[in-house]
């Protein structure tokens, strides 16, 4: 018996009371509070019902207010022109279970059941389908947060115990009025038909209701439904994403490392290829293990590689725009699907590029550059990677706007990886009248080529195939 009632135990802490523990305290998976300016969700449960829904939509329409109604199946069955009413004048319906009977109290097979039993009715009374679900009493089990499809729970930031007749409309006003400020989820109720309700206490609701929705008013509050709080919430979580202007400690920083920069690019000879390409590039020997590419061919220690180097002025401007490491790697490939057809051209007119055996590069943003036809190699472990990790990472963290937060984010996704392609298999991307174009360069190499952004008369158009590059990042 004993260990009966233990399994019993652990059986409802896991299917029953961590689910809806987490839901409320944490939010997981549950919508219960918005991000807003002045709008206020106002939301109904248990109904409709006969007498009060009517008056209640008669209501929410002198005050120009929407709301969510969360409906009973076997009410809303017997009562489709409200659902319809509800629909046609611009409010929100959502499920609230077939019965009103808690999901702790039934198998998710039967929970999928009431929820397809009412949303048909829905459907039926108003050709859409619903979308938002709140479960009877908050309660949601284990299996709710996987078992619900394209439906969002919704919960609520405030209830006020107006189920109850005892409460009154005086002591319900006073409860409301506390929560009288933008972003809340109200919860109240238009049916006093169901387990635990007072048949009469929606007159309450109504009475307290319409001294609410006047003080709102005059506040300059809008009361909207749940479809509209979500997108609001979206919208400031957006813009709260953005990252802040930069101060003026940052800004000296960042103009003595684009000096640096400079003062490298004069010292070590690095070459830029056109004014809106992506990157620069230099020649120079292998140092490091033996690279083994994909196509075969090697690249050992001082062979001739073109090193390229990222244009961080334009990776700057790039990481102010971004809202995400993801969303900057996304700019990245595009910017260097623009720039590769530059970069081939100015390399076919460059002599110095002819002994090469490669391109080679290192960088912590290095997902998705395979479809240039690079391949992404880990860097041996040792000095020169200990060093590059430290060097990159300042690197991002000085030009990012969001300082080091971004990076803490995203630390585990930004590791330094050795990219590296042959120079055949780069000619063969560029196509065949580009390398041709090479081997007329070598041969006259007082003729100037690939000068201008598109080439010149000179210089063939560049077949570059970028046929994969058009295809999202996806980290």
């Amino acid at each position: 018996m004993e260990n009966f009632l233990l399994w019993g135990f652990y059986f409802l802490t896991f299917y029953a009371f961590l689910p809806g523990l987490v839901s409320r305290t944490f939010g997981f998976r549950v919508f219960k509070r918005g991000r807003a300016e002045r709008e206020i969700a106002l939301t109904f449960d248990d109904g409709p019902d006969p007498v009060y829904t009517p008056l209640l939509l008669d209501l929410l329409k002198r005050y120009d207010a929407k709301a969510t109604f969360f409906v009973v199946g076997i009410h809303a069955e017997k009562h489709p022109e409200l659902l319809k009413r509800m629909h046609d004048e611009g409010h929100v319906i959502g499920i609230h279970n077939y019965v009103h009977k808690t999901n702790w109290l039934m198998r998710p097979r039967t929970v999928k059941k009431q929820i397809n039993r009412t949303c048909e009715i829905i459907r039926q009374a108003t050709g859409t389908q619903s979308v938002y679900y709140r479960p009877p009493w908050g309660i949601v089990n284990l299996f709710d947060f996987s078992n619900l499809g394209h439906l969002q729970i919704i919960l609520w930031s405030a209830l006020f115990g107006d189920w109850r007749k005892r409460v009154g409309a005086d002591r319900l006003l006073n409860r409301m009025m506390k929560k009288l400020r933008p972003g809340e989820v109200l919860l109240l109720h238009d049916c006093g038909a169901t387990f635990g309700a007072d048949k009469d206490a929606p007159a309450n609701m109504l009475a307290a209701l319409e001294p609410f929705l006047a003080a709102g008013q005059s506040k300059g509050y809008r009361f909207v439904h749940i479809a509209d709080m979500i997108a609001l919430t979206d919208q400031t979580k957006k813009k709260a994403k953005k990252p802040a202007a930069m101060g003026w400690l940052k800004r000296i920083t960042v103009a003595c490392w684009m000096g640096w920069e400079r003062a490298f690019h004069v010292l070590f000879r690095v070459k830029e290829v056109a004014e809106d390409c992506l990157f620069f590039y230099r020649v120079v020997p292998y140092h490091g293990k033996t690279l083994t590419l994909s196509d075969g061919s090697k690249i050992a220690a001082k062979d001739p590689v073109v090193e390229l180097h990222m244009d961080n002025k334009k990776l700057l401007k790039l990481m102010s725009e971004a809202r995400s490491m993801m969303q900057l790697a996304v700019m990245l490939l595009r910017e260097a699907k623009k720039s590769m057809p530059l970069l081939a051209r100015k390399l076919a007119a460059d002599e110095a590029v002819q002994p090469a055996k490669g391109l080679y590069g290192v960088s912590m943003i290095n997902r998705g550059v395979e479809q240039f036809g690079f391949d992404v190699l880990p860097i041996p472990k040792g000095f020169f990677d200990t060093s590059t990790r430290l060097y990159l990472k300042l690197l991002l963290r000085v030009l990012n706007p969001s300082g080091k937060e971004r990076l803490h984010d995203q630390r585990s996704k930004l590791t330094p990886s050795i990219m590296a392609m042959s120079m055949d298999h780069f000619w063969q991307q560029a196509g065949s009248e580009l390398r041709n174009d090479t081997r007329a360069a070598r041969r006259n190499p007082s003729k100037t080529y690939g000068d201008s952004l598109h080439g010149g008369d000179d210089l063939p158009p560049v077949a570059y195939d970028n046929s994969n590059a058009a295809r999202e990042f996806t980290p």
